[in-house]
């Protein structure tokens, strides 16, 4: 794995493959996905890059064009005996608005779209269940707009998106974007968080 850090890559190690699954997704802007998802309980590991497009190993200014058809999205190496594939939509659909198109608050383009890029059937079908009973509930006041689409390539982004809000928390789109989504996320997540 690229740029895997120190610490990441110990956590991978202590857990064996055959209980390490992956997800992708795409939930808007990467650092506020990757920095709710570094806190959970049983997630190895949060890469931050793209998905879904027709150009290889695209760059984060073409990807921000909207020319590619990538989304942002962040990959995630999970510990299957903590955590579940549903536990990992649950957490998808909690860290952003699933019914916007193509955009998550001021972030406008296909880029930002909300986007599952299943591995397997089984996930596609656990993502496809989970939405139809969304909608059917309605949790949400419009109905979900999230793409259902089977992975194809992940490409990291640039090294200085990866682990983004931890090193910039400082900065002002962290301050009023990303540590607002983070602190609600907390709070839903309580249980489930690292210690």
């Amino acid at each position: 794995m690229n740029n895997v850090p120190n610490s990441a890559d110990s956590m991978l190690k202590a857990v064996p493959v055959e209980f390490q699954d992956t997800a992708t997704v795409g939930g808007g802007c990467f650092w506020c996905t990757e920095a709710q998802y570094q806190l959970l309980d049983g997630v190895l590991f949060v890469k931050s890059g793209y998905s879904g497009g027709h150009i290889k190993n695209p760059a984060y200014r073409e990807v921000c064009n909207g020319t590619t058809g990538h989304a942002e999205v962040i990959q995630v190496i999970y510990d299957n005996r903590k955590l579940t594939y549903e536990d990992i939509l649950e957490a998808f659909f909690t860290s952003h608005d699933p019914t916007q198109l193509n955009r998550q608050g001021n972030d406008v383009g296909t880029q930002y779209r909300s986007a599952i890029f299943y591995h397997n059937a089984e996930q596609q079908r656990i993502a496809n269940d989970i939405i139809t009973r969304l909608d059917a509930s309605g949790a949400y006041s419009q109905p979900i707009v999230t793409e259902v689409t089977a992975f194809t390539a992940f490409y990291p982004a640039e090294d200085y998106h990866q682990n983004y809000f931890n090193q910039n928390g400082d900065e002002p789109y962290c301050q009023f974007v990303v540590a607002p989504k983070v602190d609600k996320f907390k709070k839903v997540f309580k249980d489930k968080l690292k210690h």
